[in-house]
């Protein structure tokens, strides 16, 4: 079932005291569909997203996939202003050319380089601007593997 619609809602029977109920009819009838539609359109397909008991959207209601408005970075900011991830972060790998040809690299930014460490892969942090004003990528050598013991 669609979300409801405004357009479909029309008050031209309903809004002078001489107007017919016959005719009043169809427009409420046309009303309360829409309303209806509104009702029976929470946690559906085109409709709008559940709320808890706490009026937090329900988990299974959200989204797997973020994206941002065109040109414009997605920002998490919570109130507490820590970001707690679960389990992995992943993060794409880029080439130490795909990071420096950046434009919008700012002091705090960190990435997965596939080739920043004489060739192989390690961490890159953007650090504060040089005497030119560079925001620059430095390299944070992986080691060995992890281990238990």
């Amino acid at each position: 079932m669609a979300w409801g619609n405004s357009s479909n809602v029309s008050t031209t029977n309903l809004d002078s005291g001489t107007d017919s109920p016959a005719l009043a009819r169809v427009d409420l009838k046309a009303a309360l569909d829409e309303l209806t539609a509104v009702i029976d359109g929470r946690g559906a397909i085109n409709g709008v997203a559940s709320l808890d008991a706490s009026a937090k959207v329900i988990n299974t209601e959200l989204p797997d996939t973020l994206v941002s408005s065109s040109g414009v970075n997605l920002t998490l900011d919570p109130a507490t202003g820590k970001v707690v991830l679960e389990e992995v972060l992943n993060l794409k790998p880029q080439t130490v050319t795909q990071l420096n040809t950046r434009t919008d690299v700012a002091e705090g930014d960190v990435a997965f380089c596939s080739n920043g460490d004489a060739g192989s892969p390690c961490v890159a942090v953007a650090l504060a601007p040089d005497s030119a004003g560079e925001v620059n990528w430095y390299k944070i050598a992986l080691g060995a593997l992890i281990s238990d013991s």
